[in-house]
């Protein structure tokens, strides 16, 4: 499974943006996508997943801002970041998930950096 991110940059507090993590190889057996964050100085956070079931999670500090979707004729996952503040600036991760014999595989896309101004 390969993960190409993209959608990063600029942008001010109050505004939005929308990531975009497009997968490619063995996508049929991912079970789970999600993006992670890390902000500097800090560790790499959970900020949302989405399963084959379409059945979403978000950390605490993004609902209700922050939308994780898929589409799978594009075998794409988006992440809709919208009133966006200075402390969701961060390196954004893709990440897949396959469950397999041996336990859980998994797939890490390159970051996307995301910097948001106040």
């Amino acid at each position: 499974v390969q993960l190409q991110a993209s959608g990063g940059g600029l942008v001010q507090a109050g505004r939005s943006l929308r990531l975009s993590c497009a997968a490619s190889g063995s996508i049929f057996s991912i079970n789970v996508m999600g993006w992670y964050r890390q902000a500097p100085g800090k560790q790499r956070e959970l900020v949302a997943t989405i399963t084959s079931g379409d059945s979403t999670n978000y950390v605490d500090s993004v609902k209700g801002r922050f939308t994780i979707s898929r589409d799978n004729a594009k075998n794409t996952v988006y992440l809709q970041m919208n009133v966006l503040k200075p402390e969701d600036t961060a390196v954004y991760y893709c990440n897949a998930i396959r469950y397999g014999d041996r336990g859980p595989v998994n797939y890490w896309g390159q970051g996307t950096l995301v910097t948001v101004s106040s």
